[in-house]
């Protein structure tokens, strides 16, 4: 009896229920609004919800009731404009719609914003479910990760697209792994490459393949591309036992206009701003959350934390943010409106940004925010009490873009754009950076990372691996996209798996190796990650070297022990007795050349230790020599 108390009270929508809402500030509206699984006068059925202020009536249709546009009418509950009904015998699995009429009549017919489940594609409808049935086993991996000091941690983020990076070998190529599938088969691949973490692109349910998941229509609901919910769970469940994080892409700045989705919901614009002005983009046919309206922002924090309290999500990487930031961002004048103060500031993008990460980060210490912003916008990490957005990490993009430019070069050019390489470190302690090399790096014609590096094709590959050592040293937490470990040579397609068979190539085998080696380093090395964003854990030795193209650099770590030396010679040239200059009078213990014919290099023998002798022209008083082959990066440990 208590139990179905409690049941019919985790559905029931109160009026305190109904004002937080209106507030902004019922997080768990996600319980109440929706279809859930309920209990009335003994009978079980389905508990459905849905705000709709402009309506002039609300009915619910779907399988269970042939789709009869009359027989399920919902009840206003108030003057928030939440309709409510339960309907009696209905179970998980069924198809179901809002049928909305409009005051002007108008007779929409929209999928369930707060729904768990959606029809496959190109099917339009939601579908019932129970989340609660899932059976979780990742206790220890949770209470761990709350417990940890996320900044200084390894991390090291394999960005993957569950559609293409690998398909069923069956004569139909385009048969998806399903999440229980992918799930035996990543987990395997990500712990012997030794990341700490994947990132998943696409999991909210969009109608849209081409879209990767960026334009969204059920932001409650994993796409059922590859299953169930319960399917989606067992994925994160089995990642965490095996000691590997989860992060999803987050997309709060748009949303598709899809006439199932949000927008004009009731006939007219309840998540979207009717001022196209503010709500369209008028680049990508998306329309804008209004984030002046406190149920929008409701509807949207209460998600993220959907996803943390209920899928057990290790953080988010919230896509888009400078155009949440700037209300003129892909616009021209006269299409956009500026704030109260003449300013391109969104204030109210803003402050969501500021409530989001506040109620994250006071309830869930070990939750990462990570901003994909691409400006120079100040303290998107900052705390929020000092005027900063809040967020864990920013993804560097200045770098990227620094570091793409550069290695794209010819090497004759590179002398003459050294410092692009350098800049990053400039500004390395004004944010939390991650360093991304990303699914935009390699699509609309941009290249595969490999196939922009100059030179034939062992060139581009010693590029590649020298150029994978400067970012593994340089300071900033790391992110790979899917493929880009062993080299993918064509451009990642959403229509395709990876390029797998050419890892019967020894180029690309041994890429994929040099950069497991270089993972494992990374992650037993703390002086590589405990202090990212100050120069405690970096130091310069010589970074001035343009003629020749060559950098060297160590990092330190807190307790003076186990520090690494990296010398990166990024020209064709072979550099005899290169000096380089060094911090302490030791033997520097070669750890890793990428130039090892393992690894797809040619193999010139560098010594396994050197020791360091007084250098009267070094600004340490102490350096060591080694003939530095061609495009090749040495790791040594100190």
């Amino acid at each position: 009896m208590e139990k179905k108390k409690q049941t019919e009270a985790a559905v029931f929508i109160s009026e305190a229920d109904q004002y937080l809402f209106s507030q902004g500030t019922h997080y768990d509206i996600y319980k109440k609004l929706g279809a859930h699984p309920s209990v009335e006068n003994g009978v079980k059925g389905m508990f459905f919800g849905v705000w709709a202020p402009n309506a002039a009536s609300v009915h619910v249709i779907g399988t269970f009731n042939g789709w009869d546009e009359t027989a399920h009418p919902m009840e206003k509950l108030g003057p928030v404009g939440i309709y409510a009904l339960f309907i009696p015998h209905v179970g998980c699995g069924e198809l179901y719609k809002f049928l909305i009429t409009a005051p002007s009549g108008e007779k929409l017919y929209k999928a369930d914003p707060f729904a768990n489940w959606a029809e496959l594609r190109p099917g339009t409808a939601s579908r019932t479910t129970d989340l609660s049935a899932f059976k979780w086993s990742d206790d220890a991996w949770m209470k761990e990760r709350d417990e940890k000091d996320y900044y200084k941690e390894p991390l090291a983020v394999y960005e993957c697209h569950i559609g293409s990076w690998m398909r069923h070998p069956r004569p139909e190529e385009k048969a998806f792994y399903n999440y229980r599938e992918f799930a035996d088969r990543i987990t395997e691949y990500v712990k012997e490459m030794k990341y700490t973490h994947i990132e998943l692109m696409g999991i909210a349910e969009y109608p849209f393949d081409g879209s990767w998941g960026y334009q969204v229509t059920g932001y409650y609901a994993p796409t059922s591309r590859y299953g169930e919910p319960s399917d989606f769970m067992y994925l994160i469940n089995k990642l965490h036992r095996n000691k590997i994080g989860v992060i999803l892409d987050w997309v709060p700045a748009h949303f598709a206009t899809d006439a199932h989705g949000l927008g004009r919901f009731d006939g007219q614009c309840i998540f979207e701003d009717p001022d196209p002005r503010k709500g369209e983009h008028p680049d990508w046919g998306t329309k804008i959350f209004n984030y002046g309206k406190y149920e929008v922002k409701n509807f949207l924090i209460a998600n993220a934390l959907f996803w943390i309290k209920e899928f057990h999500i290790d953080g988010i990487r919230v896509d888009a943010v400078a155009s949440m930031l700037y209300l003129d961002y892909g616009k021209r004048d006269g299409q956009w409106v500026p704030n109260k103060y003449g300013e391109n500031k969104n204030l109210e993008a803003i402050e969501f940004f500021k409530h989001l990460n506040s109620v994250i980060r006071g309830t869930y210490p070990g939750f990462m925010t990570i901003a994909e912003e691409s400006t120079a916008w100040p303290k998107v990490t900052g705390k929020v009490e000092e005027e900063g957005l809040g967020f864990s990490f920013k993804w560097n993009m200045g770098w990227m873009h620094d570091f793409c430019e550069y290695m794209k070069l010819d090497p004759y050019f590179r002398k003459d754009n050294h410092y692009a390489m350098t800049f990053a470190m400039s500004y390395n302690d004004a944010e939390n950076y991650i360093l991304p090399l990303s699914h935009d790096e390699v699509v609309h014609l941009k290249c595969s990372m490999v196939n922009k590096m100059p030179g034939y094709k062992v060139d581009k590959y010693a590029n590649l691996r020298a150029g994978y050592a400067y970012m593994f040293g340089h300071a900033g937490k790391k992110l790979l996209f899917m493929g880009q470990e062993f080299a993918q040579e064509r451009e990642w397609s959403e229509e395709r798996e990876l390029d797998w068979f050419l890892l019967a190539e020894d180029l690309n085998k041994g890429m994929q190796e040099y950069v497991k080696e270089l993972l494992a380093l990374y992650r037993k090395s703390p002086c590589m990650y405990e202090n990212d964003n100050n120069w405690a854990g970096f130091e310069w030795l010589n970074s001035d070297d343009r003629e020749r193209s060559t950098y060297s650099f160590c990092r330190k770590s807190e307790d003076g022990k186990n520090n690494l030396l990296f010398v990166i010679n990024m020209t064709p040239m072979k550099w005899e007795g290169y000096k380089v200059w060094v911090p302490k009078k030791k033997k520097y213990k070669l750890l890793l050349n990428s130039d090892e014919k393992r690894f797809g290099g040619n193999g010139e023998e560098v010594p396994a230790g050197i020791s360091a002798v007084k250098d009267a022209d070094s600004h340490k008083n102490l350096s060591i020599t080694v003939d530095l082959p061609p495009y090749t990066a040495l790791i040594f440990g100190f």
